[in-house]
């Protein structure tokens, strides 16, 4: 069955970096667009940055400049390299990937800013 578990998420200060890993399984990566979304506490859901099968990139205002998505077909695995993270970067960070009426979600990796 489809599987993705992400990785990388914890605790740093504020102007550091993080880079989060999101390995799947049970697909052909490849064909699937991904996007790492993320969840504060009493928020919804909200789109961070996404990539297509092709590699096009689209991102949040609020994170231009300082996130980058990538993805690796070869490993089945795809990041998100978090630089100059904020203290309202802190939330729960979840992999998605999507196509043709399919959608798959991992089970999520915290992120804290904090000094």
């Amino acid at each position: 069955q489809v599987q993705l578990v992400e990785s990388g998420g914890g605790l740093v200060q504020p102007g550091e970096s993080l880079r989060l890993s999101c390995a799947a399984s049970g697909m052909v990566f490849s064909i699937y667009a991904m996007g790492w979304y993320r969840q504060a506490p009493g928020k919804q859901r909200e789109l961070v940055a996404q990539i297509s099968n092709g590699g096009s990139t689209k991102y949040a205002d609020f994170v231009k400049g300082r996130f980058t998505i990538s993805r690796d077909n070869a490993k089945k695995t795809g990041y998100l390299q978090m630089n100059s993270l904020k203290p309202e970067d802190t939330a729960v960070y979840y992999c998605n990937i999507a196509r043709m009426g399919e959608s798959y979600w991992g089970q999520g990796t915290q992120v804290t800013v904090s000094s």
